[in-house]
């Protein structure tokens, strides 16, 4: 691994190089916040899929994409005289030792849970109304759920036991049931979403990343599929033209890799 001088070395040539691209290229020269924002949340969902593929050269370089769009925006900054990299890393700084006294202060925690507490208490003290308000808006559904119910327990309010969350669960399928006999689709839905929601909870008293489960199964199903597409390929059949019968066969057989 390379010396801490090594390292800011490597980040002092990050920066010079943007300087340089800011200053000389078209492109780089137009760019705003406003126009790198889509590119970035881009750039952290292939980084997301490089972690869940566990793929660490293709993370090692996502992450420098997702870098670089941090020193992209702190140069912006800088140039309406706002903030610059130094502010930003000062910021992330101060803010890391307020919400850890445990380590930079006299506080004493037992475990992470403790941690967790205070970290929530003591963005409460620091003017927030609400714990709910660290978690973004534009945050994909499931996400948010997980993240809402993670904040929230924070603060005390959750389920003692995991059993008692399944019993949550299983009410909340009940009633789903119920919902769908009716045929009221508005009601189905929020029936369903109460279903998601509770199942999202779940997750975390097992210590499941609902997100990262769910694109698991997204990618084992694309593959499946995929085996099932080049087999039909294969025998010159359009998968339209095969039976229920004859594809399930193929995806048996992709179960299997």
């Amino acid at each position: 691994m390379n010396t801490r001088a090594e390292q800011l070395k490597a980040f002092d040539r990050l920066l010079t190089i943007m300087d340089e691209l800011r200053e000389q290229c078209p492109w780089d020269k137009k760019q705003t916040m406003e126009t790198l924002r889509h590119l970035t949340i881009e750039e952290t969902y292939e980084l997301g899929d490089a972690i869940l593929d566990n793929d660490l050269e293709e993370v090692k370089k996502e992450l420098g994409d997702v870098l670089l769009h941090i020193v992209f925006y702190s140069k912006i900054g800088s140039e309406t005289q706002d903030f610059d990299i130094a502010d930003v890393c000062n910021c992330i700084c101060e803010k890391l030792i307020s919400r850890h006294p445990h380590i930079y202060s006299d506080v004493k925690v037992e475990n992470e849970d403790d941690v967790k507490r205070n970290w929530e208490n003591l963005k409460l003290k620091e003017g927030k109304k609400s714990v709910l308000e660290g978690v973004p808006r534009s945050l994909p559904a499931l996400v948010k759920a997980n993240r809402i119910q993670e904040k929230v327990a924070g603060v005390g309010f959750d389920w003692e036991q995991p059993n008692q969350v399944w019993e949550k669960v299983e009410e909340e399928l009940n009633e789903f049931k119920a919902e769908v006999k009716k045929g009221d689709v508005n009601a189905i839905e929020s029936e369903f979403g109460d279903v998601l929601f509770s199942m999202v909870n779940y997750a975390r008293f097992l210590n499941i990343n609902p997100e990262n489960a769910l694109e698991r199964t997204n990618k084992k199903f694309s593959k499946r599929f995929q085996y099932l597409e080049g087999k039909a390929k294969n025998l010159n059949k359009p998968l339209k033209d095969m039976t229920l019968a004859e594809m399930d066969v193929f995806w048996e057989e992709a179960k299997q890799l």
